[in-house]
């Protein structure tokens, strides 16, 4: 990448800077109160997604909307998804959380899941929004999994393919088999291990209901001890990738950073244990809608502050100037170079 990303604003309190510290505070907090109304929306495959619509929602039309995508086996429950539809809904925005297939509170119908590079229910969703809300300028964050996801998406849409006003993504795994390496290096294995369990919880429920379209036994898939050996047996075939090797390759987002016409802000932190400290020089440069802000630490979707004396999200107070960033905009403009004063 030859493009120097710009320095993010954040610093960690003194003490609490090291990158594991940061990625769990979140965690070891109160979640935000809120709360919501579930919606089951048809897809056109016949299976569903939930929505979570933060109640009570604006009156007006033409309130602007705020959609959020999670991150892998993440939920409303998420911290950082209370945080960040709170701070959207307290700024008078229509606030909506999209679960991937099968994180909501039912399994989803069919046997396939969800993956890093399933655009497909993310398009439809925003293309609902439109439909609902076609006066609402609209903003599209994505978390980890789904901030990967939604960069894929925007690129393969280009600038007008997509009623969004912005994206933002969030610790997003832009080189997935990068990813998968540093999930299984040292500590960041107690991630991973906490991640296939949830994954093979659901998997293995799903062979108990019946069979599925893939050769795996209960045995097979509780020896699968790390990201390569489950998306090569699980991921890889139940949604037409030759491999895992295949999978990574085409869902990764990083190579399309080039290819991206909507104005979008990618935040991460060079201390992400999710991924490599070189990811970026790994990738091409992101084209001039791009804004990437790069803090030195922060962990993965961590990033606690002490603010006014009290431990708070940084990426809340973040997500807040840049929604009223866009909302003070007709259509805010194609290039991000003013970010907000730090």
């Amino acid at each position: 990448m030859s493009r120097t990303p710009f320095s993010a604003d954040f610093r960690a309190p003194r003490g609490l800077g090291n990158r594991h510290v940061q990625t769990l505070l979140p965690r070891l907090r109160p979640l935000v109160p809120l709360a919501r109304e579930t919606e089951i929306l048809n897809l056109p495959d016949g299976d569903f997604v939930e929505l979570a619509w933060v109640h009570p929602a604006p009156v007006r039309d033409d309130a602007p909307v705020f959609v959020l995508f999670h991150g892998l086996e993440g939920s409303f429950d998420s911290p950082y998804a209370r945080e960040l539809l709170g701070v959207a809904s307290a700024l008078g925005w229509r606030a909506v959380l999209m679960h991937f297939r099968g994180c909501g509170q039912a399994p989803n119908r069919l046997p396939r899941a969800y993956h890093s590079g399933d655009t497909a229910d993310a398009y439809w969703v925003i293309g609902q929004l439109a439909h609902r809300y076609p006066r609402a300028i609209k903003v599209a964050a994505g978390v980890s999994l789904g901030g990967n996801m939604l960069l894929k998406l925007v690129a393969e849409q280009g600038g007008d393919g997509l009623d969004l006003a912005g994206a933002i993504a969030i610790s997003a795994p832009l080189d997935l088999a990068a990813s998968a390496d540093a999930l299984n290096r040292g500590f960041a294995r107690v991630y991973q291990r906490h991640l296939l369990n949830a994954l093979k919880r659901k998997i293995a429920a799903k062979l108990a209901a019946g069979p599925l379209p893939i050769s795996l036994t209960s045995r097979q898939l509780d020896a699968l001890e790390t990201f390569w050996a489950y998306d090569n047996a699980v991921t890889a075939p139940l949604h037409g990738f030759r491999s895992a090797t295949d999978y990574y390759r085409r869902a990764s987002a990083g190579r399309l950073l080039g290819e991206i016409e909507l104005p979008t802000l990618i935040l991460h932190a060079a201390d992400d244990p999710f991924m490599p400290a070189d990811l970026f020089s790994r990738l091409p440069a992101p084209a001039d809608a791009v804004r990437l802000e790069v803090a030195r630490q922060g962990g993965h979707v961590g990033f606690i502050e002490s603010h006014d004396g009290k431990l708070g999200s940084w990426l809340a107070r973040r997500l807040a100037w840049q929604l009223e960033n866009w909302a003070s905009h007709a259509r805010p403009h194609r290039s991000l170079a003013a970010g907000p004063k730090e």
